[in-house]
């Protein structure tokens, strides 16, 4: 536990009194590609944009465990069936929710 704490620290120690250290104004500044930096730094995104990325990943990522199922399907049988009838049908509840919500509409207000 010492040698976990000792080592980071020694790192870091080491690091500060190595490096270089001479700040000025123009180091200060945010670096866009040459360019000065104009307005905030921080851009606020409309909550709609994560609702749609969030909706694509749910149902992209869903759409992954499909594949396996749909090649091994001879050999799974029946009982693997009745499971993918029921993920399945879990998607489109949630899908039929996110609709339901107007999630997926997309206004440009």
């Amino acid at each position: 536990m010492l040698l976990g704490i000792l080592l980071p620290a020694v790192a870091l120690a080491a690091g500060r009194m190595l490096r270089p250290h001479k700040p000025t104004d123009p180091k200060q500044t945010t670096y866009e590609s040459g360019n000065e930096p104009v307005g905030e730094g921080q851009v606020r995104f409309n909550i709609r944009y994560y609702h749609f990325a969030l909706m694509f990943v749910i149902f992209d990522v869903e759409t992954v465990f499909l594949y396996p199922w749909a090649v091994a399907y001879g050999k799974l049988g029946l009982f693997a069936l009745v499971e993918m009838l029921i993920f399945a049908g879990m998607l489109v509840l949630g899908l039929a929710y996110a609709w339901k919500k107007k999630v997926l509409t997309w206004n440009s207000v």
